[in-house]
Parts: structure tokens; C-alpha cells; sequence
């Protein structure tokens, strides 16, 4: 897989914000391609988003870890 390259993976459900000015959206994203083709995997995403969106994913092997409200 070249650097150039992805997975792609369609945005299902937009969970929260995060970061310190909320700039990141956590989000959980189905894999269309590759090894983990059909899986569903949280993530962490910078800049809009919006559900039904394809974004390519450099590897599909990390999780985030969810954020829990205190």
C-alpha cells in the first residue's frame, strides 16, 4: 500500500466533539474495502463531516478510544 493510498469507509453515526476548541468529531465509520471490509470502527476525524460521507482511512487497524462525559 503506497502512502497515496486508502481504505475507504463511509461515516454511519457522528458521536461527539472533542478537542480543545472542538474541532475533532469522534465518529464510527464502516470499512468498504480491504482486510477489514464490513467492519464498523470509532474514529477520530478533523474538519466536516457529516453522515453518509466516504473518507480514506491510511489503516483501519486502530480504534479510538470513546470519550466518556463526567
Amino acid at each position: 500500500m503506497a502512502l497515496s493510498e486508502g481504505y475507504p469507509a463511509e461515516i454511519v453515526e457522528i458521536r461527539t466533539k472533542t478537542g480543545v476548541y472542538g474541532e475533532i468529531y469522534q465518529v464510527l465509520c464502516k470499512v468498504l474495502e480491504g482486510p477489514d471490509a464490513g467492519r464498523v470502527i470509532l474514529r477520530n476525524i478533523k474538519g466536516p463531516v457529516r453522515e453518509g460521507m466516504i473518507i480514506m482511512l491510511l489503516e483501519t487497524e486502530r480504534e479510538a478510544k470513546e470519550i466518556k462525559v463526567k
